[in-house]
């Protein structure tokens, strides 16, 4: 018999007073119950019970140990309790991993709406571009962008990551509407240096592949950069649909070549959410899981 349940036997033991009550209570027959006791008391090497014809009687080391058991019982008590409650209502600190400019647009300002809907969590948000082992730091989900590398991760598809060339209103009046992808060859396009040397833009349409080697004045390794550097009219560049929306319905973007996908394809380039296998999955990941798909949609909301 392990401990805990030696524990819970003997204190119903002395609360009923002797071996037949208690087995009356627990369903068991008396003999069961003076067997599991006297098996608690070898496991123990003392003796917890003086038993006699007419009543039970804790001994001076039964007194110490019914008494600690109590407070133990009533701890395990309380623990359950409590990790019960954080299953059946989401609670707790949920601790979120989201790229950096996936994070900024569109996952911090959802969490005031998050929080509100869940007053009983709160949330440690970190930002980066870097892919972490969730479990080792700690994380109870994250955001990824791209190919899944990790098949331990349990995934659910958010939206596809589509991309679209874009440029400003100013630049394009200066320059020129690229018709064509074969056009880009004459803009400048500020590209993501994805390694040294010209960089490339894959286009797709109707089976046909054109892979066109883009030149500018810029490169930069972050698509927020990018961004920022088009508003100001210095050329043309492929960024996520996510990341331009917003510009796009003010005017201060226009996108171009909408008749053409940009590879990646949305299979390679998604955007899920991922969180550790397990087999009880906590109502705070639910949460959050059903919440950012909710508010993300279908189409989702930056392509409506």
């Amino acid at each position: 018999m392990d401990i805990l349940s030696g524990m819970r036997l003997l204190s119903r033991v002395v609360e009923a007073g002797s071996f037949s009550e208690a087995g009356r209570l627990l369903g068991m027959a008396p003999s069961s119950v003076s067997r599991q006791v006297s098996a608690l008391e070898d496991t123990l090497g003392t003796q917890l019970l003086n038993r006699t014809t007419r009543r039970l009687s804790l001994t001076e080391a039964g007194g110490l140990f019914h008494d600690r058991a109590l407070r133990i019982l009533a701890d395990v008590e309380d623990a359950t309790r409590v990790v019960s409650s954080l299953e059946s209502a989401p609670r707790g600190t949920l601790k979120l991993n989201v790229p950096v400019g996936f994070g900024n647009y569109h996952v911090a300002p959802a969490l005031p709406l998050f929080l509100a809907r869940y007053p009983d969590l709160t949330v440690d948000l970190t930002l980066s571009d870097h892919f972490i082992d969730l479990i080792e730091e700690g994380v109870d989900v994250a955001v990824r962008i791209g190919a899944l590398r990790d098949s331990s991760l349990v995934a659910r598809r958010l939206a596809d990551n589509r991309r679209m060339v874009y440029g400003s209103p100013d630049y394009l009046r200066r320059m020129g509407t690229p018709e064509t992808p074969h056009d880009l060859t004459a803009h400048r396009c500020i590209a993501y240096r994805y390694r040294p040397g010209p960089q490339g833009w894959l286009f797709e349409r109707d089976g046909i592949r054109l892979d066109i080697t883009v030149t500018g004045p810029l490169t930069a390794n972050n698509s927020e950069s990018l961004h920022k550097m088009i508003l100001g009219g210095s050329g043309l560049a492929m960024l996520p649909t996510w990341m331009a929306y917003s510009d796009v319905k003010s005017g201060l973007l226009v996108p171009l070549l909408g008749d053409w996908t940009m590879s990646p394809t949305s299979l390679e380039s998604a955007i899920h959410v991922v969180y550790p296998e397990s087999r009880h999955l906590s109502a705070k990941v639910r949460a959050f899981i059903d919440f950012m798909a909710d508010h993300i949609g279908k189409p989702p909301y930056w392509e409506r």
